[in-house]
């Protein structure tokens, strides 16, 4: 997997004017593009900057330009290449948490758990390794995947939930949050069984922190336990982002074989087509094996399939 060509920053007003002060006085052409300030294209690079301050730039273009003019003439330092010394604590002994399948219908939910060293995250750096939501084809999420596991051998969990077993628990749990976060719990349980010595562990925000927290064992309370927004820009979060979303793809692959018809990720128009497919093969209770049933979209394929759904709550909705 090639390392990425895509970066991506949050810009304050005052390097928004140095941007676009940069691009109109430089060799690159400025073009239309919906919702942003100023868009900019030259050989092997596009350049973005939204409305709401983030700047997008691609392409195979995209190091050197940063480097050599975004970085001294916008930022005012050195990023690219830097990042043990702008977040250090990546390249601490920590785990990194993660999941995939929270907003689809169909297959199971997973998440996944990597220790990583600072040996680990320069490796997975130079690969490539990145957020999964990031990654754009399920074959680079393979490949991705392969180099993570050759890189952190054995020191990976993955737990998956398939939606047999996710429909239990969340009449259990009735939170999907709460399913998470047991979910999250047994991943660091797991890695701590690995590596018990790991002193943190690092997630997504997604609930309070007491919900994992309580879900712990008694070893996983020994560890610090850290919850932040846009989490998988730390390497051992993307990696098992990465690990998360490959094992759901190879199910819902599996399961859509089992199936005898397609099961599309997500939860679109597409999905409850295929839905309703599903209902009228197997019947209404094959939805149980393989979609998850507390979503809007259970009470709305019974009913496009003709369904009567006496007594079903759609309680929680389909998560965000």
């Amino acid at each position: 997997m090639s390392p990425p060509s895509s970066f991506t920053y949050t810009l304050t007003p005052l390097q928004q004017e140095s941007l676009i002060r940069t691009i109109e006085g430089g060799p690159l052409q400025t073009r239309a593009v919906p919702h942003t300030r100023i868009a900019a294209q030259g050989p092997q690079l596009s350049i973005a900057l939204y409305t709401s301050g983030k700047c997008v730039i691609q392409g195979k273009g995209a190091r050197e330009w940063i480097t050599f003019t975004f970085e001294p003439l916008v930022l005012g330092e050195a990023r690219l290449g830097y990042e043990d010394q702008h977040h250090p604590e990546w390249f601490e002994s920590h785990m990194g948490i993660d999941e995939s399948g929270k907003g689809d219908f169909f297959g199971p939910l997973v998440i996944s758990a990597v220790h990583v060293t600072a040996a680990d995250v320069q490796v997975l750096q130079d690969a490539g390794v990145r957020d999964s939501k990031r990654i754009s084809s399920d074959r680079l999420i393979r490949e991705a995947a392969k180099a993570i596991r050759k890189q952190v051998g054995s020191r990976l969990t993955v737990v998956e939930i398939g939606p047999e077993a996710y429909n239990r628990l969340y009449e259990k749990f009735g939170n999907v949050n709460r399913l998470l976060a047991w979910g999250h719990a047994r991943a660091i349980e797991n890695i701590l069984d690995l590596v018990p010595d790991c002193p943190r562990a690092v997630a997504d925000q997604f609930g309070p922190k007491h919900r994992i927290e309580s879900a712990l064992l008694h070893k996983g309370r020994t560890i610090h336990l850290h919850q932040q927004p846009r989490a998988e820009s730390d390497p051992a979060v993307a990696a098992a982002s990465i690990l998360a979303r490959e094992r759901f793809i190879g199910k819902l692959e599996a399961m859509s074989e089992k199936a005898g018809c397609p099961l599309p990720k997500g939860a679109s128009s597409l999905v409850k087509d295929a839905a309703v497919a599903l209902i009228k093969k197997h019947g209404p209770e094959a939805l149980h094996a393989y979609a998850k049933v507390h979503f809007k979209t259970y009470g709305e394929v019974l009913r496009m399939a003709g369904v009567p759904t006496p007594g079903h709550s759609e309680h929680g909705g389909d998560p965000s």
